[in-house]
């Protein structure tokens, strides 16, 4: 027997959630079985422990967890043995496939990605999904073309925007971070940016489709009335890559930055990406992000607090990274 968070449905359609002990039978199908060491908490960890599961949980009883890092215990796939250290993102994994808010979860091996050497499975959950997708946006306009000026990173105090921050300060690029919670200006700063922009110089959109050639490239977490602003404001064929829609998913703007800058948006998936791609991905991470920048955004917490940390990632009360030590 060991702890699972189980989130259940009454009659009524109302959920709640219960640390309880469940034994390995009750797990789904998969190749892996693994001890899960950590985890951490995502938005879209909020919205599965939110009343109705936030659109994305198909079952109850359910475990959440988009990801987590362990020790294989048993497997029958050839590419995995007991004793490999291993990392989970994406694969609707704590969406519609129970996650790692547990002590155990078994899953598919293709879901699977081996620890990149120089990272501990503590690190990994410090970067987790959202760290995985800041350094895919990283990719992304690294590919397209990263134009000289300041790079922009929207929701830069959350966990994408943490990283994305602290990797493009790491690879030499000029940072200016947008927030709307002073308080994290300081905290911001130590990971590298250059610049803070207050939430509220971008968060509404103007009558003109196109203002001053700014920024050269941008990671943004937000969407909305945000990214139609900002899309106005890139440079000559500069990029933006779209990550999140935290300002909601309504794009209130033109085709002007389009065909008259040639501005390119990207859109960032991590949930599906082939197996090389990701792991291509986790071991840019483990070169480029600064793991002293990396440790700085780490706020632990264990099982417990999983119930009052997913609401708040929801009202936008989590900075930087929460590492659940999830046998503490």
């Amino acid at each position: 027997m060991f702890n699972a968070l189980i989130v259940t449905k009454d009659e009524e359609g109302k959920t709640s959630a219960e640390i309880t002990q469940i034994s390995e039978d009750q797990l789904p199908e998969g190749e892996v079985l693994v001890a899960v060491e950590y985890t951490t908490v995502n938005y879209k960890d909020g919205l599965c422990m939110s009343a109705g599961g936030g659109g994305l949980v198909r079952n109850y009883p359910h475990v959440p967890g988009i990801d987590f890092s362990g020790t294989v215990e048993a497997s029958s796939d050839p590419r995995y043995k007991a004793g490999d250290k291993v990392v989970l993102t994406g694969w609707r994994v704590g969406e519609a496939h129970w996650g790692g808010y547990a002590q155990k979860a078994r899953v598919k091996a293709d879901w699977l990605v081996p620890l990149p050497s120089g990272l501990t499975p503590r690190q990994a959950m410090a970067v987790g999904t959202a760290g995985l997708t800041s350094m895919l946006s990283v990719m992304a306009l690294e590919n397209h073309g990263i134009k000289s000026g300041p790079v922009l990173v929207t929701g830069a105090a959350g966990g994408v925007g943490s990283v994305a921050v602290a990797i493009l300060a790491g690879l030499g690029h000029e940072v200016a971070a947008v927030t709307g919670r002073p308080e994290t200006e300081e905290y911001l700063t130590s990971l590298g940016a250059t610049q803070i922009v207050a939430r509220e110089e971008l968060n509404e959109t103007v009558k003109r489709p196109l203002e001053g050639e700014t920024w050269g490239g941008c990671v943004d977490a937000v969407g909305g009335a945000m990214l139609a602003r900002v899309l106005g404001q890139m440079q000559y064929g500069a990029s933006v890559a779209a990550v999140g829609l935290a300002g909601g998913a309504g794009l209130p703007t033109t085709v002007i930055p389009f065909l008259l800058r040639g501005v390119n948006l990207l859109g960032i998936d991590s949930v599906m990406q082939p197996y090389e791609n990701r792991l291509r991905a986790w071991e840019r991470v483990a070169k480029d992000l600064p793991m002293d920048k990396l440790e700085a955004m780490v706020v632990p917490a264990t099982m417990s607090d999983l119930p009052k940390l997913t609401t708040d990632i929801l009202n936008g009360q989590v900075k930087g990274r929460v590492v659940v030590d999830i046998n503490a």
